[in-house]
């Protein structure tokens, strides 16, 4: 259940996507904002894991003791091979499952259905995905197939959304948060900040997930369950949002 509830605690690769949606919609109040989806993030993991512990994993919990040893001064040679293994893992993991991902999205926004170099990520294989997606996102408020393309390349890398947006808009990341208000509205912005912060977390995750629990069920049970509740959330954000300022 931790290794579920985990990945709902914001990580480090979306506040690009933060930073650019707080600066482009409420520049005053960008703290706010910050910590709001913080603690949006470690409500919503205190929740799911009191639905998780009556319903899958209800039941008493298994005692779990772990023997700490002594505390001493590190050596070199023990810092070295700790840094060599974390390195290595994280070198393993980026050229098999996310280097393949990144192959795949970029063959996909580069080509169309008829293997054609496109001229404009438009016309790309990408966007016609996004764009047959897109209507799951109206009830949020944002349909705009960008958007929805923009989260397909967030699986492989959360910042990645970023990166998408200002190509499919045009312009650079710097003049991203101008060319942004084309594309939403504070209230579809809210929404669309909040499922960020819920749907699934990028593929090194659901591979890590998918190690951990030595099941691939498992971690596309994990994907389909954070995706539909950031939907619903964003769902609820947008709709009670709407209400209060219309």
């Amino acid at each position: 259940m931790t290794i579920l509830l985990t990945p709902f605690m914001s990580c480090s690769a979306k506040l690009p996507i933060y930073a650019i949606f707080t600066v482009a919609f409420f520049p005053h109040h960008r703290a706010l904002v910050m910590i709001a989806l913080y603690v949006t993030g470690i409500v919503m993991g205190i929740i799911s894991g009191l639905v998780l512990k009556n319903t899958v994993y209800h039941g008493n919990p298994v005692p779990f003791v772990m023997e700490l040893p002594n505390y001493r001064f590190p050596s070199a040679k023990s810092v070295t091979l700790l840094m060599w293994d974390k390195a290595k893992d994280f070198l393993v993991r980026a050229f098999t499952v996310i280097f393949v991902a990144t192959i795949i999205i970029w063959f996909l926004q580069t080509f169309d259905t008829r293997l054609n170099v496109v001229a404009s990520s438009s016309a790309s294989m990408l966007a016609g995905i996004g764009r047959f997606i897109s209507p799951l996102f109206a009830p949020l408020g944002f349909n705009d197939w960008r958007a929805s393309t923009a989260l397909i390349t967030g699986f492989v890398a959360k910042e990645a959304v970023v990166s998408t947006l200002a190509v499919l808009t045009g312009t650079s990341v710097t003049n991203l948060p101008a060319a942004l208000s084309s594309l939403f509205t504070p209230l579809t912005a809210v929404s669309f900040l909040v499922f960020t912060l819920l749907y699934t977390p990028c593929i090194a995750a659901v591979n890590a997930v998918r190690r951990e629990m030595n099941s691939i069920r498992s971690a596309v049970a994990m994907v389909l369950y954070q995706t539909g509740v950031a939907w619903i959330m964003s769902f609820i954000v947008y709709h009670v949002a709407t209400l209060i300022y219309h």
